[in-house]
Order: C-alpha cells, then sequence, then structure tokens
C-alpha cells in the first residue's frame, strides 16, 4: 500500500490560507515516501464578492488571484518534472461552485490544462459557507433552515458534478462543517434521497470520492466521508482515495494513517485509483 493524496498540496505561495513554499510542500510529501499526490490549488475567484474573506482582507482582486494562479500552473509542471524520479505530481486545480462557475471553470480548463479537477462546493447561494460558524449560519437563514441548506448543497453537488465531470469529488458531505447535529440532518428523508441519488451518479460516472482528513484536523470526531454515506459508497462500489487536504508542510500527512485503517477497515481497495487525466481536444 502507498501513501497517495488525491486533494493535497495547498501552499502558501498560491493559497492566502495555507502557508509554504510549492516546493517545500512537495519535498514533504517525499520525505514522508509519497508514492504520488494531486496538488490542487483553488482557482481564482470569478468575481469580488465571490472572493474567500481571508483574500478580501489581504486586498486581492479576481485579476490578482488570476496572474497568481498563472504563476502556480508553470511552476507545479516546472517542480512535476523536477522531482518525477521520486514521485509523481498531479498539476490538478479546484473547482468552486457559485454563480457562473461553469463557463469560468471551463475556461480555466482550456487556458491552464490541469492534469485534473477536484469537483468541491464551498458557496450556496453565493455564500461561502465552510469559511465561519457565522457564515455557516448566513447560508442557513439564506437557505429558510438547515434542511434546506443541506437540500440545495446536494443539488449544487449533482449539477457541478454533471457539468465538469470533475475526476475527483471533494470532501462529499462539507456542508456538516459547522452542525454538530449533522447525522441527524443526514438522515433526513430529503436530504437521503439526495446522498443516495448524488452517489449513484459519481459511481455512473466512475468518478473518485475524496475521503478528506481535514476535518480531523480541524477536530471533527471523523473525515469527510461520514460513516454512513462511506460504509454505502463501498456498497456502490465507488473508488475513495484519501486526501489530506494539506495546507502547509505541517499537516501534510497529519491523519493519514488513521484515515486509511478506516478505509481498510471498511474493505476498501487500497490500490488507490489514480485520477483519470483530462482529455483536450
Amino acid at each position: 500500500m502507498d501513501f497517495v493524496s488525491v486533494h493535497g498540496g495547498h501552499s502558501g505561495q498560491f493559497c492566502s490560507h495555507a502557508e509554504n513554499s510549492l516546493e517545500e510542500i512537495i519535498l514533504a510529501y517525499i520525505r514522508h515516501g509519497y508514492a504520488w499526490v494531486g496538488i490542487t490549488e483553488h482557482v481564482p475567484g470569478l468575481a469580488q464578492r465571490l472572493l474567500y474573506t481571508d483574500q478580501r482582507k489581504l486586498g486581492f482582486t479576481p485579476e490578482t488571484l488570476r496572474q497568481r494562479f498563472a504563476r502556480y500552473m508553470p511552476e507545479c509542471r516546472r517542480l512535476q518534472a523536477k522531482y518525477a524520479d521520486t514521485i509523481t505530481v498531479f498539476a490538478a486545480m479546484e473547482s468552486e461552485t457559485y454563480s457562473g462557475y461553469a463557463e469560468h471553470i471551463e475556461g480555466l480548463i482550456a487556458e491552464f490544462h490541469p492534469d485534473y479537477i477536484v469537483g468541491s462546493v464551498h458557496f450556496v447561494g453565493d455564500v461561502n459557507f465552510d469559511y465561519s460558524a457565522a457564515m455557516y449560519q448566513e447560508a442557513v437563514a439564506q437557505a429558510g433552515g438547515i434542511e434546506n441548506l443541506y437540500c440545495r448543497y446536494f443539488d449544487d453537488q449533482l449539477a457541478m458534478i454533471e457539468r465538469l465531470r470533475p475526476s475527483v469529488v471533494g470532501h462529499f458531505d462539507l456542508i456538516r462543517i459547522f452542525d454538530p447535529a449533522y447525522p441527524v440532518h443526514l438522515a433526513l428523508p430529503a436530504v437521503a434521497e439526495r446522498v443516495e441519488r448524488n452517489l449513484r451518479r459519481i459511481k455512473a460516472l466512475d468518478l473518485i470520492m475524496d475521503f478528506n482528513l481535514r476535518a480531523l484536523y480541524k477536530g471533527a470526531s471523523e473525515p469527510y466521508i461520514s460513516r454512513p454515506i462511506l460504509t454505502r459508497a463501498k456498497e456502490l462500489g465507488i473508488a475513495v482515495v484519501p486526501g489530506d487536504d494539506s495546507h502547509g508542510v505541517a499537516n501534510i500527512h497529519e491523519n493519514m494513517e488513521r484515515g486509511i485503517a478506516i478505509l481498510k477497515e471498511l474493505g476498501f481497495d487500497m490500490n488507490w485509483r489514480r485520477p483519470r487525466l483530462i482529455a483536450y481536444s
């Protein structure tokens, strides 16, 4: 069994809420003995109101973020080649899901040719719900209640999957991030139906699910994907691959062995599926 991270390697060089240079990140994965890693920097924001709060505080604009992303991809390609004899590095990117995202992401794919996409949902109703507990409550209020928020999240996730067909679906149940009662809410009939629907579509499209260990770093009792959903993914035969979603050298590999033990206990294949490379015409 190899150590891998299908959703890893945000760097302080190209991400405002991470630390260390991209080369330092890759060298840390090498020190930990990783066979491969996907570097999955965030795509640049589409509009000022859709930037992360930390980006706005630092004075970034969509244009400056685009310029930074334009530096990221060639640097990742350079390091990909530099360390090719030691580790396989995928130059990937993490998408967003907000107003106008589809055309925006498709334009970035055409321009920058990432190796693959991690399809993530961090916004519902254009509110960045995972930034803080206060913004989570704003998203709840805008959705008209917690059940509606969950339903809208999984509806948005399905729409993203259908439009972008990402090789990897990121942190499937991130919507539970600031909800201590999430087991109850995930089991609500309207929510559970959407979870099942999305899982079946992921299986039909043969996508990978990211077993995201960042939740453990932030103090959660289990990773994203929660145990009942993870068990169902195993029943459906969906490929699940660990991702440390690291944001600096200090948390690379953190909780990886704990996460792998969970997947092993449930009988997942330890010959980790590699993401399919995007084919370009």
